[in-house]
């Protein structure tokens, strides 16, 4: 059982590296093989429209992204992380969503994986959702498995959508923390990683 995380931020090692890190955690806890890739220390190009994936699974360019499909068709779960630009997953996350045209077109090579993601924005209802919907559209077009973890208790958010956004002070100026202190946003990405291990699991052993 092996998941793999696909950070898109443009800074490694930072918020949304965090969120998707937490979910690996509990992933691994429950038994899978995980990895962690930056799309930021990638070389990743653009998708030119040549349309030579229309014939076979294959693209005409060659670059890191040659490793990364290799990762993603013999894992069993991908998570995917983007931090919230404009409401939408990062230019890193979408050039490498472009690439993934090849593993769609001529064969659903990702369908029945399991799919997750996590989110990361400044502020609290301002374009989080609207990305997390970018890629569970990703995994809806690849034919995923989508997993929308609910930890135990009462409803507090819609999804691991991590936020800097700590509330205002008594002159109304908003207050900043960082990503790794929202901790509601953290117990859906701990709870991401185990109900992707489970899924998994019960998908492996039918």
């Amino acid at each position: 059982m092996h998941i793999l995380a696909i950070n898109g931020s443009h800074r490694a090692g930072k918020g949304t590296a965090a969120l998707l890190q937490a979910a690996l955690e509990q992933a691994a806890a429950c038994g899978a093989e995980t990895e962690l890739v930056e799309l930021a220390r990638l070389d990743i190009g653009y998708c030119a429209g040549c349309n030579a994936c229309l014939a076979k699974p294959t693209c005409t360019l060659s670059d890191d992204m040659d490793g990364l499909v290799e990762k993603m068709r013999v894992a069993d779960g991908i998570i995917l992380g983007s931090p919230d630009y404009f409401a939408n997953v990062s230019a890193r996350m979408k050039t490498f969503i472009d690439r993934t045209r090849p593993l769609h077109m001529a064969e659903n090579v990702l369908k029945g994986k399991v799919g997750g993601m996590v989110s990361t924005s400044g502020l609290d209802n301002c374009g989080a959702e609207e990305t997390m919907g970018v890629m569970d559209r990703f995994f809806a077009v690849h034919e995923m498995l989508v997993v929308h973890p609910r930890p135990a208790g009462p409803v507090l958010a819609n999804g691991a959508t991590g936020s800097q956004f700590a509330g205002f002070d008594e002159r109304g100026r908003v207050q900043w923390r960082r990503v790794e202190d929202d901790t509601t946003a953290f117990a859906f990405a701990r709870q991401l990683g185990v109900d992707m291990a489970e899924l998994v699991r019960r998908l492996v052993e039918k």
